[in-house]
């Protein structure tokens, strides 16, 4: 039997409701301007185009409830609240028609974003890795099985801090349906058992500072929630 040279790191996971078994999160993929507001006021076109996304490190998930340590390098961290999907069943090339026989289940994220690297990043043609893929920047709810919602078109999305109403939508507003979005990104990648899906989120985002109170929520889905520290 062949070893390792070093302990193997532990597997990624998230909370699923009614269970005491977790959901291995094997990587995370993320839609970007996938609401045209949110297109609008980062100074983007929301005309309808095939949705792009980026990553996160599977290792980037953070249970609800937990501190969260303002991050190095950074001088502008924001929030982006998103639903997300979780797939139980990978696949290439999956036909919209049958994407949604792929998921587990959604869940409720926050997409902590370095706001200002990511606009050097821009400005230099660079990749966003380092605004994005952080330790620790994907604070999320437990996942809720479809077998426990079903498959949810429509419902109000939010985000306070402190309180303060900062983000509010509705899931319908995307301009690329879930099934899209599956259908789109398993034509680049083979999408596999484990894989997140953050689906883009709403206008209204912002930056965070120390001491912030985090609370987020898809109405039907779920709720998260994490302190800044």
């Amino acid at each position: 039997m062949t070893g390792y040279v070093l302990p193997p790191p532990l597997i990624a996971s998230v909370a699923v409701l009614g269970a005491a078994a977790r959901f291995p999160v094997r990587r995370i993929l993320c839609v970007g301007r996938n609401y045209a507001a949110h297109a609008r006021e980062m100074g983007q076109d929301p005309e309808r185009e095939p949705p792009f996304f980026f990553s996160k490190p599977a290792d980037a998930v953070v249970d609800t409830g937990a501190d969260i340590a303002y991050p190095s390098v950074t001088h502008d961290l924001h929030h982006e609240i998103e639903l997300v999907v979780a797939i139980a069943q990978g696949g290439a090339d999956i036909a919209a028609d049958q994407a949604l026989a792929h998921v587990f289940g959604y869940g409720v994220g926050v997409d902590l974003t370095r706001r200002d690297l990511q606009a050097e990043a821009k400005d230099k043609g660079r990749p966003w890795d380092f605004a994005k893929g952080f330790d620790r920047s994907a604070p999320m709810g437990p996942l809720a099985p479809v077998s426990r919602i079903g498959h949810p078109g429509r419902g109000a999305i939010h985000l306070a801090v402190n309180g303060v109403i900062r983000q509010s939508a509705d899931i319908s507003d995307m301009i690329w349906s879930v099934p899209e979005v599956i259908a789109e990104a398993s034509r680049y990648i083979a999408l596999a058992p484990g894989d997140l899906i953050f689906t883009g989120t709403p206008a209204g985002v912002g930056p965070l500072v120390r001491g912030d109170l985090v609370e987020g929520a898809v109405a039907g889905v779920g709720e998260v929630r994490f302190r800044i520290t």
